[in-house]
């Protein structure tokens, strides 16, 4: 009883095709390959944010600095 033989899957082949149609299986597949290409770019992405150092905020302190720009301000 094990596996299928090789007829078994070109049976199922030809009858999937004969249902669907060369086209509609086209665009699945191409749709499955972009789907896949980009979980694979947000799995890059996200380890790159990890990456990063995050600094924390901490409240009721003095953060010393350096004004890079002259600021205008509207009163």
């Amino acid at each position: 009883m094990g596996s299928f033989s090789i007829w078994h899957w070109l049976i199922v082949l030809v009858i999937v095709m004969l249902i669907f149609g060369t086209k509609k299986l086209r665009n699945m597949g191409a749709d499955l390959g972009g789907a896949v290409r980009g979980f694979k770019d947000g799995m890059r992405e996200g380890g790159d944010k990890a990456a990063d150092p995050v600094q924390p905020q901490v409240a009721g302190k003095t953060v010393e600095g350096e004004v890079k720009g002259r600021t205008e301000s509207k009163a």
